[in-house]
């Protein structure tokens, strides 16, 4: 990408694509392109189409589509597969009618199967059932990315297929705790439990199950690496290579937020997959690693925590 080169980043507003748009302006990129859900919604065919006609983007970063924690896919599956489906259809098939030289388009770890080895290789990819607690949204994320690995193969574009660890940042509270992902949900319990004088938290699973915590500003920085870099027509893992578990996670977040009273964990209640650790051998051959640890990066997100 030159200084000048026209970007446009789908989902700016959100967790990730509001880092990648802060990191490419302090990088000197000047003619970027958003639109907020208002101006442009993109689960609408015609929109996407006279968007990007109108536009001609050089570059595309897809980073658009719905999210949720544990019970908002329990609860809203069929918005799940259906909004991100078509989101990564209209985006990635209007990119190539209208000639974008280079896109990114971003899938989760939750794509691989449950049962996959740790840490988990690209190639694993289809190799075993998915876990059904998010289903739906993964489902519709390997569409996007099998869309960018056969729109290679017929028509020669140049869409990287990325997928990314459990990625956290100060954007991902949600207005309910009910429905946020899990730093954002325990930044919540925590930070409440201690301001009403609670003596317990209670916390969803075993605690057990490992994940790969990415701090977003990492993602940010590793896609516009690989936009820069990177040419092949083969997935590609972004993450940190480490498995931190939830109950390490609460242990981390009960530091931060002074909290000192129990935390208890409801068995009755889902673990998700066990184990989501991404291999990153690939993209760290290339020259990328994190920067922010697990615990400096909660200690920054809690700055921004909003104080209910």
């Amino acid at each position: 990408m030159e200084k000048t080169s026209k970007i446009y980043i789908a989902g700016d507003t959100g967790l990730i694509g509001s880092s990648i748009k802060k990191k490419l302006k302090e990088s000197g990129y000047k003619n970027l392109i958003f639109k907020t859900h208002k101006e442009l919604d993109l689960t609408n065919q015609k929109e996407v189409e006279d968007f990007l006609k109108k536009e001609k983007p050089e570059y595309v970063f897809v980073c658009a589509g719905k999210i949720g924690g544990i019970l908002a896919n329990i609860q809203y599956p069929a918005d799940f597969i259906f909004q991100n489906s078509i989101i990564a259809t209209n985006l990635i098939y209007f990119s190539y009618k209208y000639k974008v030289k280079k896109l990114l388009y971003l899938g989760c770890s939750c794509i691989y199967p449950k049962n996959s080895p740790q840490p988990i290789k690209e190639e694993y990819l289809l190799k075993g059932e998915i876990e059904p607690t998010n289903e739906p949204y993964a489902i519709a994320k390997i569409l996007g990315i099998k869309l960018c690995v056969s729109f290679n193969r017929q028509y020669k574009t140049n869409f990287i297929p990325a997928v990314a660890g459990n990625v956290y940042g100060p954007l991902l509270f949600h207005s309910d705790i009910s429905y946020s992902h899990v730093i954002p949900s325990l930044f919540y319990k925590f930070h409440n439990a201690k301001q009403k004088g609670e003596n317990k938290v209670v916390i969803w699973g075993t605690g057990k199950p490992k994940r790969d915590f990415l701090y977003v500003d990492d993602l940010a920085d590793a896609c516009i690496f690989l936009m820069e870099r990177y040419d092949k027509n083969e997935i590609i893992n972004i993450g940190t290579g480490l498995g931190t578990s939830i109950s390490e996670i609460s242990q981390y977040i009960k530091k931060i937020t002074k909290f000192k009273g129990e935390i208890i964990y409801d068995t009755n209640k889902p673990d998700g997959m066990q184990e989501r650790i991404l291999d990153i051998s690939k993209i760290s051959s290339l020259g990328w690693k994190p920067k922010i640890d697990l615990e400096k990066g909660l200690e920054l997100i809690y700055k921004h925590f909003p104080k209910l």
